[in-house]
């Protein structure tokens, strides 16, 4: 990727770059936030194309069991259906499983099996979406049901080890448990539940199919371009290269869009058996089972400490639910290995099999529910002890990672403990419960510690100087509305030696370079690396450029004694030797200067751990008569590396705290035992919080750059804020009322039974 010549000069440029620093000049305003409010932004099912037909998934409405038989007759005589296709009739697939992030046992019509409600069975394709949809209506579908397994709770004595291996092992044991437990002045034992939750992004799950002969081309609502161009080509049976997915916009995915489900292998079938543009919008109802949810886990937790606070034990056992159709395991544990220390740590990880569909990532998928019990099974423990529950979590820290005993890239928790606690004000906290009043409220204060790992994955880019002067960045990745579009433009001004105004971006097609899926929190930390090493080669050579240029003022200079700012090359001994980028490229023919940048991913995974850590601080008011709870203010401060762009990094942090607030309070997907159905599938009955469910979110970052993680110094910023969030509420509840609910969402029945 690097041109001959250049890599030397490459190499020492790099290396200048070791102490990276923020980049001074970031856009203060959304590089897509003027597309957006305009209505400009294209989202995938808005893009045009000629004479499209429009298709409804039909989906079973059994748990279990297998569909005999399906009569269409009154529905292929339905006004303007063109298609309906069935496991009887549908186009046969390869046997292929869908690839990166992971694999997933998506139903694509290939057999009758019916292994939950709501799972996609047919599809049928109509002039206009009105039309498909009455005519799904007319289906007749016979089935032969089964006993379904529906009781979660009423089955733990099934719970088994995960038969597929996660990113860590499932179970893992240090030190000694019970001799820990045995030595233990105060212990704690306690059991924490979280249920079911479905993502809800604004934009549901849309894609659009069309072929030209054998090539595909498709707009999909994803958090993965190069994923649905893998799944595409591996289920369908055709080449890589025949597959053309883009996705300039998405309107949030929070997981669920990062891997490729069936309906877009559904779309692609249709199009190719109505030989015309497919578009395949899926409705509300079901964004529920199809697209994934974060499984119901039932969290144990046992502590044990000495006087002063320090553990000598820490178990943590879950178990949650998986599809009968694939392992997912949601790894709730994990942060309890390396969070603090202990002398012994022992966590678990157990699955009991139902017939819902797949559960899939989720925002912080394990550390937000793991948090969730674990914070506040410490604060159990800080009241036990009658210590502050911030000077428990400062006695048992952890310099290194204890599980691995290896050094983190970078912690600097302990100023985020502080810089919060003294925003909050958190020394003035009365230490006994319901000692608060006001008026008919009583005021809670509650804190929690947040982590999420750190992750990098290979990436590519292109950057180019234009002929106007202007800049150019192309990644193969997407913009959830995370702000991806606007620290691209960032970085690549910041390396170009242009203003960020001045830089054009493109991602969100699969013919630009390769990204890594939008997920893990591993986005700007993936693509700012090869976006640097691309700008750095462009410069580069528009250096060689001027210095073979005679007529130019640093003829003869070495391009690595060159630099660029405000839109002029100069030499960096002689800054007045100078001229426009536009002038050099007027005079050599007119075209872009471009490189190609790669990234790989962290070098060397043993040597240190990559993690992220915050301290969120939580005030509560419950009203003594309804228990109807709202969170006044929240004082968050993180330790994520350096922000690459202030705006979108705070809005990310705040979007993951209101969601924090979400779990403690408010989400939970309910399911009908008899039938399997979700039963609030609609955002009318699924609570999600309102502004007026959200008070002042105060959000800082420690702002110390992790240059052992990244050259940029940067870590990831996309799901640390829901981590800490809910425990931190929940503490408050109990700082407030003295009464522990540990079964979550926290309503105001559970407080009034408690």
């Amino acid at each position: 990727m690097i041109t001959p010549g250049i890599e030397e000069i490459l190499d020492t440029a790099l290396l200048q770059e070791e102490e990276p620093k923020p980049n001074t000049k970031q856009l203060t305003e959304r590089y897509d936030g003027r597309a957006k409010v305009t209505g400009k932004a294209k989202y995938a099912a808005e893009f045009t194309v000629k004479n499209p037909a429009y298709a409804w998934i039909v989906q079973s409405t059994i748990p279990n069991g297998s569909i005999t038989a399906i009569d269409q007759a009154a529905a292929a005589k339905a006004p303007g259906v063109l298609a309906i296709l069935t496991p009887f009739n549908a186009p046969k697939l390869p046997k292929a499983k869908t690839n990166p992030p992971a694999s997933r046992h998506i139903t694509t019509l290939q057999e009758p099996d019916v292994w939950y409600n709501g799972q996609p069975i047919a599809v049928v394709v109509a002039e206009t979406l009105d039309r498909a949809r009455y005519a799904a209506s007319l289906l007749k579908i016979t089935y032969k049901q089964q006993p379904a397994k529906l009781d979660f709770k009423g089955r733990l004595s099934e719970a088994r080890p995960p038969k597929q291996p996660g990113r860590e092992p499932a179970d893992e044991t240090r030190g000694n448990l019970q001799a820990g437990l045995a030595k233990a002045a105060v212990k704690v034992d306690t059991t924490y539940t979280t249920p079911i939750q479905n993502h809800n992004p604004m934009e549901p799950h849309a894609t659009i199919a069309s072929w030209e002969g054998d090539k595909l081309h498709v707009y999909d609502s994803t958090q993965y371009i190069t994923g649905v161009k893998m799944a595409l080509a591996k289920n369908l049976g055709i080449p890589l290269d025949n597959v053309h997915v883009q996705c300039p916009y998405t309107g949030g995915g929070f997981g669920s869009k990062g891997s490729t489900w069936s309906h877009v292998i559904l779309c692609a079938m249709a199009a190719k058996v109505v030989n015309r543009p497919v578009k395949l919008s899926m409705d509300r109802t079901q964004m529920f089972g199809p697209v994934g949810a974060r499984p119901t886990t039932i969290q144990t937790i046992r502590l044990g400490a000495m006087p002063d606070g320090k553990l000598t034990a820490i178990e943590h056992k879950v178990i949650m639910h998986t599809s009968v159709m694939e392992d997912f395991t949601e790894p709730s544990a994990m942060q309890t290995r390396l969070l603090y220390n202990s002398e012994s740590n022992v966590t678990s990880h157990r699955l009991v099999d139902v017939n819902l569909g797949v559960a899939t990532f989720q925002r912080a998928p394990g550390e937000a529910t793991g948090t969730a019990a674990l914070e506040c099974a410490l604060d159990e423990l800080a009241w036990k002890l009658k210590m502050d529950p911030l000077d428990l979590r400062l006695a048992n820290y952890a310099e290194r990672d204890p599980g691995k005993d290896r050094p983190f890239t970078s912690k600097h928790l302990r100023e985020a403990y502080t810089k919060a606690a003294d925003q909050f004000g958190w020394s003035k906290r009365p230490n006994q419960v319901a000692a608060t009043p006001e008026g008919n409220n009583l005021i809670g204060w509650g804190m929690a510690t947040a982590t999420y790992g750190a992750n990098r994955s290979a990436a590519m880019a292109i950057c180019k100087y234009l002929p106007d002067g202007r800049g150019y960045v192309g990644v193969g990745s997407q913009d959830l509305g995370t702000g991806t579009y606007t620290i691209m433009a960032d970085t690549a001004a910041h390396y170009l030696g242009l203003d960020p105004k001045q830089i054009t971006a493109e991602l969100g097609d699969s013919t630009l370079p390769k990204a890594p899926v939008s997920g893990g929190s591993q986005s700007a930390a993936s693509i700012g690396p090869a976006i640097q090493a691309a700008a750095m080669q462009a410069k580069l050579k528009l250096g060689e450029l001027a210095k073979a240029d005679t007529q130019s003022p640093l003829h003869g200079i070495n391009a690595g004694e060159m630099d660029v700012k405000d839109g002029k090359l100069f030499a960096k001994a002689a800054p007045d030797k100078s001229e426009s980028i536009q002038a050099i490229l007027t005079r050599n023919g007119g075209k872009p200067v471009e490189a190609m940048g790669s990234a790989e991913a962290v070098e060397d995974k043993t040597a240190y751990t990559p993690q992220s850590f915050g301290a969120v601080f939580v005030e509560v008011a419950v009203d003594k008569d309804t228990h109807m709870v709202k969170v006044r203010r929240v004082v968050a401060c993180y330790d994520i590396g350096i922000l690459m762009n202030q705006k979108t990094g705070t809005h990310q942090l705040v979007g993951g705290i209101v969601w924090g607030i979400s779990t403690a309070l408010h989400e939970e997907t309910h399911i009908d035992p008899i039938y399997g159905r979700t039963v609030n599938e609609n955002l009318a009955e699924y609570h999600v919080p309102v502004n007026a469910d959200i008070g002042t979110i105060d959000v800082t970052v420690v702002g110390i750059p992790d240059a052992k993680f990244s050259p940029l110094g940067a870590r990831g910023v996309g799901e640390i804020g829901i981590t800490g969030a809910a425990a931190a509420v929940a503490n408050a509840i109990y700082h407030a009322t003295g009464k522990r609910v540990r079964d979550f969402p926290i309503t105001p029945d559970k407080i009034m039974n408690a």
